[in-house]
C-alpha cells in the first residue's frame, strides 16, 4: 500500500469530520481533537476505522496520545512503511 501522508491526512479529517458532524475544511490538521471536542467513544471508533482501513493494529489511546491529525498522520505513515511505531 503506498498511502502518502497527504493522503493519511485527508482521510483522517474525513472520519474525524464524521464523527463531529462538521465540514471537513473546518479541522486544522494541527489543532487537538480535543479542542474540537472529540468524544472518547469516537476516539474509540477512530481506532477501528484505521485498523479496518489499513490493516495495522493501534492501541485504543491512539487520539490521546496523538493529538492532532497532522500527529496521526505522521505515527500511521511510520506503521505503514514498517517504521517502529513511537
Amino acid at each position: 500500500m503506498n498511502t502518502t501522508a497527504q493522503d493519511l491526512k485527508t482521510w483522517l479529517t474525513d472520519r474525524i469530520a464524521f464523527y463531529l458532524e462538521v465540514p471537513a475544511d473546518t479541522i486544522s490538521p494541527d489543532v487537538k481533537l480535543v479542542e474540537y471536542g472529540l468524544e472518547s467513544v469516537y476516539a474509540l471508533a477512530l481506532c477501528g476505522d484505521v485498523e479496518d482501513e489499513f490493516g495495522i493494529e493501534v492501541e485504543p489511546t491512539l487520539a490521546w496520545d496523538h493529538p492532532t491529525v497532522d500527529a496521526l498522520a505522521q505515527l500511521l505513515e511510520e506503521r505503514l512503511a514498517g517504521a517502529p511505531a513511537a
